[in-house]
């Protein structure tokens, strides 16, 4: 295969794997609807085919209805739920668990017609396989998640399960996206800097940190908790942040503490991105850095007033939900902004 016609194949596949990118996007987001709306527990079984498939009559649909009942979020949070307002938390966890399956279907014909008409060369084939197995784990640590709330004494899902689900799904999409941008020549052009490499890379992981306990925020529904800013609840460092013992366990458990961290690291987080753009400002000629540079100073800076804004909208349900999943929209560009920066960065 000539050079030309490799290139064009790899293109082909990078796109493919960019449509990939967004779907994964809208899952997060969904999967964000459904926990903020309370639906996660409103389908009680895995059926991977007939699943596919909602309620198409009164009597399937009150079979649903009556293993829903069994749970204790009906019993003790949702007892007095009519057949329409089943419906409506049920419509999300349905769409959230059909969206899982198209991506799946998206993946796995792509991968078929690709190999088919011999447009993936030797070199991606492990990648590819990577990434399905990332996709395969994504979908385990969901029904384990499910899973998790289906068990007495228990009305949502543990916030543990929906972090580590929801990290797998960024992992998943951090991958993906760089495994694209390696497919465009058009890309090839690197910005030789091993500090702002560093750098970049000391923000990411502390990203990672920020994402973990934003999975925490959203499970333990921490927001409603201090719905105050900039204070806690009229205090800056609040005196709940060791009421728990031992005390590790404040940092997983607390819902103030947890409130505290995620603020703080938000802060860090700004003036960390904000260093390391001043610095960047001497990079000149590369106009995908130049735009990503910019791209990530704007992001930090709407991710910090969507967090604000959510917070002090937490007490309103639709309020919280509009906030609450722009919030993460924000979070995932911003996060798919870094790891871009990270691919044209290089230390030699």
């Amino acid at each position: 295969m000539d050079n030309v016609q490799e290139q064009r194949n790899n293109k082909q596949v990078a796109i493919w794997l960019l449509i990939g990118v967004g779907m994964i996007v809208i899952q997060v987001l969904i999967g964000g609807i459904t926990r903020l709306t309370e639906s996660g527990l409103s389908i009680t079984e895995w059926k991977p085919i007939t699943g596919a498939l909602p309620p198409l009559n009164a009597a399937a649909w009150q079979a649903e209805f009556d293993r829903y009942k069994v749970t204790d979020q009906f019993k003790y949070v949702h007892q007095n739920f009519s057949m329409s307002d089943f419906k409506g938390i049920f419509f999300w966890e349905w769409f959230h668990r059909l969206w899982a399956r198209c991506m799946g279907l998206v993946f796995l014909i792509g991968f078929i017609y690709f190999v088919a008409t011999k447009k993936i060369n030797k070199k991606i084939i492990l990648p590819m396989v990577v990434l399905f197995l990332l996709g395969a784990v994504q979908g385990a640590i969901g029904w384990i998640m499910v899973k998790s709330g289906l068990v007495p004494e228990k009305y949502f899902v543990g916030h543990i399960e929906l972090t580590t689900h929801l990290i797998a799904a960024l992992a998943l999409l951090s991958y993906t996206l760089w495994f694209a941008l390696g497919l465009l020549e058009t890309l090839g052009k690197k910005v030789v800097n091993p500090r702002l490499q560093k750098l970049m890379l000391v923000i990411i992981s502390v990203l990672f940190f920020q994402l973990i306990y934003g999975g925490f925020m959203a499970g333990l529904k921490a927001a409603i908790s201090a719905p105050t800013w900039p204070d806690i609840n009229g205090k800056m460092i609040p005196a709940e942040l060791n009421e728990l013992s031992p005390f590790l366990k404040n940092l997983i458990a607390n819902k103030i503490t947890i409130h505290f961290i995620h603020r703080s690291i938000a802060y860090l987080l700004f003036i960390l991105i904000g260093y390391w753009w001043y610095l960047s400002r001497l990079v000149k000629g590369n106009s995908l850095f130049t735009a990503l540079r910019t791209g990530v100073l704007v992001l930090v800076v709407v991710q910090v007033v969507l967090g604000i804004l959510t917070i002090l909208n937490a007490t309103y349900n639709n309020r919280l939900i509009l906030f609450g999943v722009a919030h993460q929209f924000v979070a995932m560009l911003l996060l798919m902004c870094i790891v871009a920066i990270l691919f044209v960065l290089k230390n030699k």
